[in-house]
């Protein structure tokens, strides 16, 4: 089992369940449900900043997130074939992702295992406790995004209910802009 982390509004249950779901990378108007999952609590809200937007610590203190953790199956995840410029581009780049995403659902797949878009190379690393605080850990990893279409019964756990990001996360987003 693997451990896939989860943003969503604390109003609404941590996945989708229906197809009228706005369209993002991996999945066009209609495609739905499709649920993105980050392979770090970092990533997630990574996700959620670079497409709000968010750069400045400020603008932190009036978000209201939940992270779940949720699990995720080991195997079957089927690898998009693109470029990595693509693969981490902004929105022009989802119209391509989204047909690799239609092919590969057309061969079988119900799940999408990519590198992550919104984490900066090496950002998707963890932290380790110190005396005056805490610090990145020395092992940098890129980060990973993976994506479960169709309705399927995973378990999720809140690890937020409504919280923001942490402000060490700003500087590790590809941001949008």
């Amino acid at each position: 089992m693997r451990i896939g982390f989860r943003h969503c509004d604390p109003r609404f249950p941590f996945l989708w369940t229906s197809e009228r779901q706005p369209a993002a990378r991996w999945h066009g108007d209609g495609d739905g449900p499709a649920n993105y999952f980050a392979d770090t609590p970092t990533g997630a809200w990574a996700e959620f900043l670079r497409h709000e937007g968010i750069t400045d610590a400020a603008d932190l203190a009036g978000v209201r997130r939940s992270l779940w953790a949720v699990e995720l199956p080991e195997t079957d995840w089927a690898a998009p074939a693109l470029a990595e410029a693509t693969l981490h581009g902004d929105e022009s780049s989802y119209p391509a992702c989204r047909r690799e995403a239609a092919r590969l659902r057309a061969q079988g797949a119900e799940r999408i295992e990519a590198h992550g878009a919104a984490l900066l190379p090496g950002a998707a690393h963890g932290w380790n406790a110190g005396a005056v605080g805490h610090r990145p850990s020395v092992t940098p990893r890129d980060g990973r995004v993976w994506v479960v279409y169709g309705v399927q019964p995973l378990t999720g756990w809140a690890a937020v209910h409504s919280g923001s990001p942490p402000p060490e996360v700003l500087p590790l987003v590809r941001h949008l802009l």
